[in-house]
Order: structure tokens, then C-alpha cells, then sequence
């Protein structure tokens, strides 16, 4: 690849991460203020859930706005469910608790969105999505 398709490509990654923080943040301001808040003590899974919907919505939103597909798409959306597969049963078994669930879950996102990008090469450094 050329340096300006790694440019893209890495100002693609950047979004991602804009774009899920801002579903994060927008979204579970939104439940909070209807009184949909569980936290990562008492409900740890329900609050996992929730804060990956809400950051998929993001990502999802934003790159449909910029064309892509719904594979890329939802590859990507994955990449915020994905991290509870081996997760959900350490916690259920005392190994981790909700705040750990937490952090895990979090750094295994990234290098899944990284991950996620790579296997669709092509779409995420040409300058328009397909």
C-alpha cells in the first residue's frame, strides 16, 4: 500500500474511534436521562450490552454516511460484542468482576476494530467508500 492509503486507512481508524465514543457518550446520556443506567457492579452484563450497542450505533451511523457496506459494517459492530465471548463466563465464575469485564472488553476492542479493517483492506483506504 501506498503511504496515503496507510494515511486513510489509519484516518479511517480514528473515526471508528470518534464515532463509537460519541455513541458511547450520546446514547447512554440518553438512557441515563430516561433512567436506563445499569452499572457495571450490579448488572455487569446488561451494562456491557448496552454501552457496545450504543457505540455500534455510532460506528454503524457513520459509516453508512461515508457508503459502506453492510458487511464492513457489521464487522465492525462485532468488534464491540465480540470481547464478552470469553469474558461473560470468566466473570459468571468469579475470575473477573464488571469493572474488569470492563477494561478486557475495552482493550480487546481495538486491535478487533484494527483487525476488522484489515480484512477489508481495499474499502477502508481507497479516499470514498464503496
Amino acid at each position: 500500500m501506498t503511504q496515503r492509503s496507510w494515511v486513510r486507512f489509519a484516518g479511517h481508524y480514528v473515526e471508528m474511534v470518534i464515532a463509537m465514543f460519541v455513541g458511547m457518550f450520546a446514547l447512554g446520556f440518553l438512557l441515563d436521562a430516561v433512567g436506563i443506567s445499569p452499572s457495571y457492579e450490579r448488572e455487569p452484563e446488561l451494562a456491557y450490552l448496552l454501552m457496545a450497542f450504543d457505540m455500534s450505533v455510532g460506528m454503524a451511523a457513520w459509516m453508512r454516511f461515508r457508503g459502506h457496506g453492510w458487511a464492513s459494517t457489521l464487522e465492525m459492530c462485532a468488534a464491540m460484542f465480540v470481547p464478552v465471548v470469553p469474558l461473560f463466563p470468566l466473570l459468571w465464575m468469579g475470575v473477573i468482576d464488571g469493572m474488569g469485564l470492563m477494561m478486557a472488553a475495552h482493550v480487546a476492542m481495538f486491535p478487533l476494530m484494527l483487525l476488522a479493517m484489515l480484512r477489508r483492506r481495499d474499502e477502508y483506504t481507497h479516499a470514498h467508500a464503496h
